[in-house]
């Protein structure tokens, strides 16, 4: 009886039981992304999106010409986190359907998000990760440094494929993200005739907005070794050059996600190579800010991954971070800036416009 006295305890108060339960999730939490790399791996989203009818497990594994024991126990897991679901087949057995989650683990669909997911669940970016603690307590050396001897940049110009699994890993937020800014702000468009995306890297960004907005001319700003590799779009010209040292000149500025790659010294320096470049345009110019905007209050999960980037930009980056309304309003001020505006759109990020 003493046993179970002491077991009724333990679990009698709500916030020790849910304790109980929550800390396997940390325990094995790496579960859910290194089982999402493998269905990525085995395409199976694809298997199923082609197949269209529900497809039963021996007609995945035969599709994939693997174990079906294997196959079941990944499946049951991935349904249990809903990334596919389960329904009836013509036939009356069981059968393996897609969701609006699995489509976006289709490596060229819409919105989709699995070369992200690859690229982030890369040896080459986890092993910076092991070394986040060290970097708490010794700030003099980044977990990314410690991991592979050298700095994120200095690592892409040494492996060009790992550059260029950079670009397309940042494609897939691009062609999200840039849409539900055309949704949410189209106005933010209006009257431009030359914008210079810096940073831009395979020019998806642009290619995107130019598209919908072709009256606007184009200029894909990064550094030689990225725009070596970028396809050649339409109205779009690849510029190569330092954003530290200077901008190539345009009406607007379009950067995203790439302050948050820096200290705030160098981030004012970069915004003010931006002001510079937008200034024979007078009160006409502005630079277009796509980055996320950490905020205290809870409850928007969308908005809640700032906090997890904010985490990726410590682990990744030496002095990178996410920042709030208040200290995006300082490095604005600090390069120049008399006012800007920030607008939220269905996206991590936001749109913050910043005006000479």
């Amino acid at each position: 009886m003493a046993g179970i006295i002491k077991s009724e305890a333990t679990y009698g108060n709500d916030e020790t039981a849910q304790a109980q339960i929550d800390i396997w999730r940390f325990v094995f939490g790496f579960t859910e992304m290194a089982l999402v790399k493998c269905a990525i791996e085995l395409a199976i989203p694809e298997i199923l999106e082609k197949h269209g009818d529900p497809m039963t497990l021996s007609q995945l594994s035969s599709a994939l010409s693997c174990s079906s024991p294997a196959l079941y126990r990944i499946m049951r897991f991935l349904l249990n986190r809903g990334i596919f679901k389960e329904t009836i087949t013509d036939q009356g057995t069981m059968g393996y359907v897609q969701t609006p989650l699995s489509r976006l683990l289709i490596k060229d669909g819409n919105n989709s998000l699995a070369t992200l997911l690859l690229f982030e669940s890369s040896s080459v970016m986890l092993a910076p990760w092991h070394f986040l603690s060290a970097q708490v307590l010794d700030d003099g050396t980044s977990a990314f440094v410690r991991a592979h001897g050298k700095n994120v940049w200095q690592y892409a110009v040494e492996n060009p494929g790992h550059s260029k699994f950079i670009d397309e890993a940042m494609a897939c937020d691009t062609r999200s993200t840039v849409p539900a800014i055309l949704e949410g702000c189209p106005e933010v468009f209006n009257g431009l005739s030359s914008m210079v995306d810096v940073g831009g890297g395979n020019g998806t960004a642009l290619g995107i907005l130019i598209k919908a907005c072709p009256w606007i001319r184009g200029i894909n700003f990064d550094v030689p070794h990225v725009l070596s590799v970028a396809p050649e779009y339409e109205g779009i010209e690849h510029v190569g050059g330092d954003m530290f040292v200077s901008v190539p000149k345009a009406n607007a500025i379009f950067i995203k996600w790439v302050l948050h790659d820096w200290n705030d010294d160098e981030c004012i320096q970069i915004l003010k190579n931006c002001r510079e470049a937008i200034s024979e345009y007078g009160t006409a110019g502005k630079v277009i800010i796509i980055e996320a905007v950490i905020e205290d209050k809870k409850g928007d999960k969308l908005k809640d991954v700032g906090l997890m980037l904010d985490m990726v930009m410590l682990a990744h980056t030496s002095k990178g971070k996410e920042r709030t309304a208040e200290e995006w309003a300082y490095v604005l001020h600090e390069a120049g800036f008399t006012r800007h505006t920030i607008k939220n759109i269905q996206a991590v990020s936001s749109v913050i416009e910043a005006f000479p």
